[in-house]
């Protein structure tokens, strides 16, 4: 851990500079595998609807899918699709042995979320959506797919050589895509997890306890530096927009005093989250070109 923030004793946890090396490791898989003669399937991203927000995500995506040489193909719905057309997509994309990897793209209108869950395949199932999935990472079962998001902050602690075992985390979050799969993941590092959310009534008290502290409260600057432990680790994984910039869950500025480590927003976890979901993607493959 060498890089500090600046005018403060925290280590900056930088994404960017770590996702840019492992793109590099994917891309030579892919490389590998095709001068191999090994087929490597690629990503099926189902839109349903208009959001631009949600097209800006899938961009960035297929952009990623370039970068490691892996196809992406966009497959568009209307928000007014009927459950069984959504359903007959899914089906052909199941079925389809150029595919490794389906995720379906918030927001999904609520009335279809049940033909999404129905159909959606979980060996497919690269987002880690899925009960099943979410079943597999309870159990520890490496067949998991596990949600990219959270894994990515667990590569960035993973890289900064950040101890897990024995130290005390807690998750400020319950999401079954951010809050409740990082718990599980520090679980399995032998941390000791407290997880909160919007009923918890002593927030600061618990935050204050942390070792480790990572935070998808979906609240701009919801974490100040009074809530902190003196040089504990600081994982952001907050996406909003304020005054049309991007911040985090935590007060960056403010918090960089008093942690020992911190992800930046933007430049922390999110360019991790890209690099997971390909790496997803090329586990599923295998699997497929295996079974």
């Amino acid at each position: 851990m060498t890089e500090c923030a600046k005018e403060t004793g925290a280590i900056l946890l930088d994404g960017r500079a770590l996702a840019t090396t492992q793109f590099e490791v994917l891309a030579q898989q892919v490389r590998a595998r095709l001068e191999r003669g090994t087929p490597c399937p690629g990503l099926a991203i189902l839109e349903i609807g208009e959001d631009p927000a949600a097209r800006a995500y899938v961009r960035a995506i297929v952009r990623s899918g370039e970068r490691i040489g892996l196809t992406t193909r966009r497959v568009r719905l209307d928000a007014q699709v009927a459950p069984a057309a959504l359903a007959d997509a899914l089906d052909a994309m199941a079925a389809d042995s150029s595919i490794a990897g389906i995720i379906v793209q918030y927001p999904v209108p609520a009335p279809l979320m049940s033909t999404v869950m129905a159909h959606l395949p979980p060996h497919k199932d690269v987002d880690g959506i899925l009960p099943l999935n979410a079943g597999l990472l309870l159990q520890g079962d490496p067949l998991a797919l596990v949600p990219a998001t959270p894994l990515g902050g667990m590569a960035l602690l993973r890289h900064y050589s950040i101890a897990l075992e024995g130290r005390h985390a807690v998750v400020v979050g319950r999401s079954t895509v951010v809050g409740k799969p990082m718990a599980q993941l520090l679980l399995q590092a032998n941390a000791t997890v407290t997880v909160c959310h919007t009923r918890t009534r002593n927030l600061p008290e618990l935050t204050r306890q942390a070792d480790i502290l990572a935070v998808a409260a979906g609240r701009a600057h919801l974490i100040t530096a009074e809530m902190i432990k003196p040089g504990a680790v600081v994982i952001d994984f907050g996406v909003n927009f304020v005054d049309g910039k991007m911040e985090g869950d935590v007060d960056t500025a403010a918090v960089a005093a008093i942690a020992g480590a911190i992800t930046p927003v933007p430049g922390g976890t999110g360019p991790m989250t890209n690099v997971m979901l390909m790496r997803n993607v090329l586990a599923a493959g295998e699997r497929l070109a295996q079974s």
